[in-house]
């Protein structure tokens, strides 16, 4: 019964196969056809919605057509085999294409969104080829989320401290006064689905037209770019709600965090994923140095409930939402702000909700949604971001949007309207800048530190090994200094005493299991910090192309290639213990190959003697102990031929010996740089960060001791 079923479906699927008379050579015939259309758009530089849709389809029924195949070879023979091979033109033809714009790689993930616009495609071919389409089954209704628990919801006590002090909000009168004029050539129009049809259509670049900066000092000893001092000054004259899509190594954070202080947003919630909550933190103590930042984790027991600015990750959003509402904030920032594009998530109805609580009580608020995720992947993606920017609800536009498309005379029947409804969207805060428009404000080589927080169980391990160490190294300290016997009386702490006993501690690096040492202390941090690189290197991936991976150790290298594989990104494995065909095998895969979107690399076996620039972002997931083995990893991407400026992605465990580390290697560098410009300095090496190190934990215990 079985097997009769089986053959009576294969039948029916031959048939509804069966090509048209007219058919003009069938499904692949017109793959080659489309896929040739993408490589042209894509050499003349067309960064256009249709192209990356057209690129998308192809690239699903080129692996639905060679599964196809493949299942009947044994019935098609020659015909089939034949098929195969044009099908591998058509694949070579998307890699190369994908190899000049690696953004399209994100249309070809797994979890990639099939627009309407994509399906609509798709059936287009299929019936052009003279194969039925079967009507899509209905959708299933989405399970209901579960509301959030209000029990579960927290108001830390500096909160309701703060809220005590001012019990009663300024009211914003203005919020009153705030009128729009109704829509009059515009009634009973649908406007939603033309608004995202200007975008699918493609067009030009989307940004806004910005203003020329007035300054670019930022602070004290710290510099805008021309590109982010332009929406800085944007902010400074009155605009008030961006979509901030730069691609990533432009800025974005410090653009957010001095736009809210030209608009005077405070308090100012900024809302982020995990990996990054410790860099907004550093970010804001750089950037805005007078308004003080705090991070919430978990409950927000350790927050500070007077702070102007207060960051907190999407996953707890939802247990300090009450609170936030009654705070009187007057911005907001979203951060990877297309976390929520799924408007029915949970995450995303908490910061649309809160959103629409901030516009209900300020007419004027600030709200910038951050993103370096390509503007036009899907524009209907982009829906829940509009949302929560205050351009429209959940049916039609609103505002000033609704306001600027009455002006513009025309209607979605109306020749022109698609431009003119695209131009409305984009003044209302749409900024796009890529790396190569921008590239004389940029360094060609620029290295930046991601502070992150571990979790709580290893942070807690990492500060005892910590204390173990520095406990250990005082011990030492006062045997020596006891023993001097001199009499002679040391006022504070002996810094030539402390250096000795630093200098013992590196060279014995004590064989018991149960001790610490330094380089058990890095490789412990390491290690802590393995999966979050990951998340860090994912994201930049998904949002910016390829993305090279550095590592000490073999086992951070296997943590984050195990994340790769748990969220569906295909990586190559570049170690130590590879024969040199099974190395450039891997190496062949990350350059060529657009499906491989990350190179996870050994710091000692792949820092030297391999090119892969077709890279332009790196993350150096553990320390070096010296800046040269750091700028030859680098070196990796930042080569002669590299088109694009590169970013090095250091990520920092806060609140460990791992700051210190990075800070003296950056010390250590100026050294070095003077040293070959002519100094008497010699060029340090490995042992000097490993040495200062140690006097520093040391010199910091002693202190804390109130040692002499």
């Amino acid at each position: 019964m079985a097997r009769g079923a089986q053959r009576q479906n294969a039948t029916r699927t031959r048939a509804r196969r069966r090509p048209r008379k007219n058919d003009d050579g069938g499904l692949i015939h017109l793959l080659a056809k489309v896929v040739r259309e993408v490589e042209s758009a894509v050499q003349r530089g067309l960064d256009l919605p249709s192209t990356r849709t057209k690129f998308q389809v192809v690239a699903l029924l080129m692996r639905e057509e060679r599964a196809r195949i493949k299942a009947e070879e044994t019935k098609q023979g020659a015909r089939g085999a034949e098929d195969l091979k044009r099908l591998d033109g058509i694949a070579t033809i998307l890699a190369t294409t994908a190899a000049r714009d690696p953004s399209l790689l994100g249309l070809l993930a797994d979890d990639a969104v099939v627009s309407d616009r994509a399906r609509s495609l798709r059936r287009e071919l299929l019936e052009s080829a003279g194969i039925e389409v079967p009507a899509e089954p209905a959708a299933r209704p989405e399970p209901a989320e579960s509301k959030p628990d209000p029990q579960r919801r927290v108001v830390p006590v500096s909160v309701e401290s703060r809220q005590l002090a001012n019990p009663f909000l300024e009211p914003d009168y203005s919020v009153v006064t705030k009128r729009t004029a109704k829509p009059r050539r515009l009634v009973g129009w649908e406007l939603i689905e033309p608004l995202m049809k200007s975008f699918t259509d493609g067009g030009a670049l989307s940004c806004m037209e910005l203003p020329e900066p007035t300054a670019s000092r930022a602070t004290q000893g710290l510099d805008l770019m021309p590109h982010q001092a332009r929406l800085v000054a944007a902010a400074a004259e009155g605009h008030r709600t961006f979509l901030l899509a730069d691609e990533p190594g432009l800025g974005k954070t410090a653009q957010a965090l001095l736009a809210a202080q030209a608009a005077d947003a405070y308090p100012l919630l900024v809302v982020v994923p995990n990996v990054v909550k410790m860099n907004w933190a550093r970010e804001a103590a750089l950037w805005t140095p007078r308004r003080p930042a705090t991070v919430v984790h978990g409950d927000g027991d350790r927050i500070d409930g007077f702070a102007d600015i207060i960051i907190v990750n999407y996953e707890v959003l939802d247990r300090h939402a009450g609170w936030l509402e009654e705070l009187g904030l007057r911005g907001m920032v979203v951060d990877e702000a297309h976390y929520i594009k799924n408007r029915k998530s949970q995450r995303s109805q908490n910061v649309l909700q809160l959103s629409e609580r901030i516009r209900a009580r300020i007419a004027h608020p600030l709200l910038i949604a951050l993103t370096g995720t390509p503007l036009i992947n899907d524009i209907e993606d982009f829906r829940a971001i509009w949302q929560f920017l205050g351009w429209v609800d959940e049916t039609k536009p609103i505002g000033e949007l609704m306001e600027a498309l009455e002006q513009t005379g025309l209607t979605p029947a109306d020749r022109g309207f698609s431009t003119a409804a695209r131009s409305a969207v984009v003044e209302r805060g749409i900024v796009r800048r890529r790396k190569a428009d921008v590239a004389s404000d940029l360094p060609a080589r620029r290295v930046a530190d991601v502070p992150v927080e571990i979790d709580d169980e290893a942070s807690r391990s990492i500060r005892a090994a910590e204390q173990s160490l520095a406990s250990r190294l005082v011990t030492r300290y006062e045997r020596a200094l006891a023993a001097q016997g001199s009499g002679a009386v040391i006022e504070g702490i002996d810094h030539a005493l402390v250096r000795q006993v630093a200098a013992r501690e590196r060279v014995s690096r004590t064989t018991k299991k149960s001790n610490e040492n330094v380089f058990s202390m890095t490789r412990r941090i390491g290690q802590a910090k393995a999966g979050l690189a990951a998340d860090y290197a994912a994201q930049l991936a998904r949002s910016a192309g390829k993305v090279v991976f550095f590592a000490k150790h073999i086992d951070v290298m296997d943590t984050a290639e195990a994340t790769f594989a748990k969220q569906g990104i295909r990586y190559a494995s570049i170690r130590g213990d590879q024969s040199a065909s099974a190395r450039q095998k891997h190496i062949d895969a990350f350059t060529n190959d657009p499906d491989v979107a990350v190179a996870v690399c050994s710091l000692t076996a792949a820092g030297v003697g391999i090119n892969l620039q077709v890279a332009s972002n790196m993350v150096l997931a553990e320390l070096s102990w010296t800046d040269a083995e750091q700028t030859q990893a680098i070196d990796r991407i930042h080569r002669i031929g590299q088109a694009q400026p590169i970013t090095a992605w250091r990520i920092i465990a806060a609140q460990t010996l791992d700051t210190k580390i990075a800070e003296l290697i950056d010390a250590k560098a100026g050294l070095a740089a003077r040293a070959l410009d002519g100094s008497d300095q010699e060029v340090p090496d490995s042992a000097d960060v490993q040495l200062e190190a140690l006097v520093t934990l040391l010199e910091d215990a002693l202190e804390g001791h109130g040692s002499r």
